[in-house]
């Protein structure tokens, strides 16, 4: 338990486990498809499956040599296209053998090679790469592999589906007609701030926790007794608090790399199920620990080895020392940056940024202004059962994070496992667990029976238990103003178990559609400009525009008047259907495989508007002009609405 990295290697075992699999068969399996047209429609299909020596695959065995059951494993594609229709049973090459294995008491086993012959007919769209998976069994003595193998056929008569789809005329991509929407870049510059305030406050939150906290006075002691003048403290305060300050701001520099190869990869990052779920059980582990249960550390090999640099020259141990400090902090540091990594991201690289400089700066004030004015640490509190109470809500606040997570995945997958009121009524028996520790009810490790309950913690105890009311109010729909200033944090009002319908979260349902080529085709027939909203099911902001600013009456009802409204989702992990899946060559001349929606929109957004941040909020003409420039997160309703109007207003003749 005290070594973190057996924790992450544990998460990572289990999420490349099938992958483990998949890679022993590629090793192990040759296989080669081959078709053959008969008519416009019909195929013959013809694979060869090569094994390697010693392995042997299995057929279908009846039920008499089965014991009873017949073992159906003999190779079999199965298609990735509903249309598809079998018109002759598979034909071998070879007839398998009545053989014992170490397996099966008797099976029909095929040796070495084989081929495999089949005919189908295709209905409907036949697109000119057919996929599917290869179902086969193979086995040598013990060793027993039941897998599936992806395969392509390619059709002749196919007909191959282009990207274009992806990219606007000309018109889209042209300067808009008028000047609506100068302000878009303030408004990312805007948000990019924000991410620093969001960042510098959670490094204020690290500074009180038990990781950090003792470290202030154990450091500038270091600094006062090392500097012979104060002129020199001075200097290696500032020192110190810089290397503080790099040391994070350089964590986000892969980031940047990152995006100048695939500019959506921070999406696909931040909304990744798989990614999300990792958080979720790190944040489950983090607040176990903080509740006192088990102690978690990084290796201290790697704490000693930073701490022994610490003694070289002047700039260089100033340096490690500041290493050394992120490295034994990381267990109280590490669930504050994993929000701060998985909430900034989809603002791109540059967000990140900005985030951990605000987290750095926040961390390194106090250590700079102690180092530079020692006298202060007089005025410091002392270390002691606090600092275990402070941990202790954290964990809580961990707790209730690590729901959030869990609910990221969920709505990009639409599992349904965490809907609205489900998610709320969590987080209001968190706060009610909270409540009953401050007021000395409920007692977890190392608290002391019978300790006298301060009057900060009864308050906090009150505080918690109004916030749980609130939000069992909030549950219910005619109730959701309550919970107004906990926007983009629980699932949106639509993803809920009373939602009378799907889309009713914003009052603009009459007009709202998911697809871009529908909205074009309303557009034309009534004659209003499309607004294009570029959003996500994880995207916080985009919560906060639609239940803050799109229920405001005036704007609720502008944009039902005068728009065709289309909300593109480019974190849907739902797959596209076969014949709409196609390779992308972008503008920078990167390929890209388009599987799922949020495949296609998100490139949809990148390529055709250089940006791929969520909200993103798009005014075209009917004939797809772009009638003003786009702008993001816009929590004011009037200014918004203003955009909105000078948008209209410029489209018209």
């Amino acid at each position: 338990m005290k070594n973190i990295f057996r924790f992450f290697i544990a998460v990572f075992a289990l999420l490349t486990v099938q992958h483990t699999a998949f890679a022993q068969m590629d090793s192990l399996v040759k296989v080669k498809v081959v078709t053959t047209p008969i008519n416009d429609s019909s195929y013959t299909v013809k694979y060869t499956i090569q094994v390697n020596k010693d392995w042997h695959i299995y057929g279908n065995t009846p039920a008499a040599e089965a014991g009873g059951d017949p073992l159906t494993v003999a190779p079999k594609i199965v298609y990735a296209l509903e249309s598809i229709k079998p018109t002759s049973s598979a034909v071998y090459s070879t007839t398998p053998t009545n053989q014992k294995d170490e397996l099966f008491q008797n099976a029909f086993v095929f040796d070495g090679s084989i081929e495999v012959t089949e005919t189908f007919t295709i209905s409907g769209f036949q697109p000119d790469t057919l996929r599917g998976t290869l179902q086969l069994a193979i086995a040598k003595g013990n060793e027993f592999y039941q897998e599936e193998i992806p395969v392509a056929l390619f059709l002749a008569n196919g007909k191959k589906v282009e990207g274009n789809k992806v990219l606007l005329p000309t018109t889209a991509t042209t300067p808009p007609v008028g000047a609506c929407g100068d302000a878009a870049h303030d408004s990312q510059q805007s948000s990019a701030w924000s991410v620093f305030v969001l960042g510098f406050l959670g490094g204020l939150i690290a500074l009180i926790t038990p990781c950090v906290f003792p470290m202030i006075p154990v450091t500038v002691s270091f600094f006062t007794k090392r500097s012979k003048t104060r002129k020199q403290g001075i200097k290696n305060g500032l020192l110190y608090g810089l290397s503080i300050f790099l040391i994070y701001v350089l964590a986000s520099l892969p980031f940047h790399v990152m995006g100048n190869v695939q500019p959506e990869i921070f999406n696909s990052i931040s909304t990744s199920p798989v990614l999300n779920i990792i958080f979720f059980v790190i944040f489950i582990f983090f607040s176990i620990s903080f509740f006192g249960f088990f102690e978690i550390s990084l290796p201290s090999g790697i704490a000693n080895k930073a701490d022994s640099k610490s003694g070289l020259g002047s700039l260089g141990g100033i340096f490690f020392m500041a290493i050394t400090l992120a490295i034994v902090s990381f267990s109280c540091t590490g669930p504050i940056l994993g929000t701060l990594l998985v909430g900034s991201l989809q603002g791109g690289a540059w967000a990140l940024t900005f985030g951990m400089a605000g987290f750095g700066v926040a961390l390194a004030l106090p250590f700079t202004l102690f180092a530079i004015f020692p006298q202060w640490l007089q005025s410091l509190p002392k270390s002691g059962g606090w600092l275990d109470t402070v941990k202790k809500v954290l964990a809580f606040l961990e707790l209730a994070l690590a729901f959030k997570f869990l609910s990221n995945a969920d709505l990009v997958q639409h599992w349904g496992l965490l809907k609205r009121e489900v998610f709320l009524a969590i987080w209001a028996l968190i706060s009610v667990g909270l409540a009953l520790y401050l007021a000395g009810i409920l007692r977890l490790p190392h608290d002391t029976k019978g300790a006298k309950v301060s009057i900060g913690r009864k308050f906090g105890a009150l505080v918690s238990i109004a916030f749980a009311v609130v939000l069992m109010m909030g549950i219910f729909p005619k109730n959701a103003k309550y919970i107004q200033f906990l926007s983009g944090f629980p699932p949106p009002s639509h993803y809920s178990l009373l939602a009378k319908t799907s889309d009713d979260n914003t009052g603009l349902h009459a007009n709202v559609v998911n697809d871009y080529e529908k909205a074009l085709t309303m557009s034309k027939a009534q004659n209003k400009p499309i607004l294009i909203d570029f959003t996500g099911w994880a995207c916080v902001n985009c919560r906060k525009m639609e239940e803050n600013v799109w229920t405001d009456p005036s704007v609720a009802d502008y944009i039902k008047n005068n728009f065709i409204l289309v909300s593109l989702y480019v974190d849907d992990k739902e797959m596209l259907p076969v014949e709409k899946r196609f390779k992308y060559k972008g503008k920078t001349g990167i390929e890209k495989q388009i599987n799922s929606v949020g495949d296609l929109w998100a490139t949809f957004q990148a390529e055709n508007f250089n940006q791929v941040t969520q909200p993103l909020y798009v005014v075209m003409s009917p004939n797809q002009q772009l009638l003003s420039h786009p702008v993001g997160y816009t929590p004011d309703a009037q200014v918004y609405l203003n955009w909105l109007q000078c948008s209209v207003a410029k489209g018209k003749p």
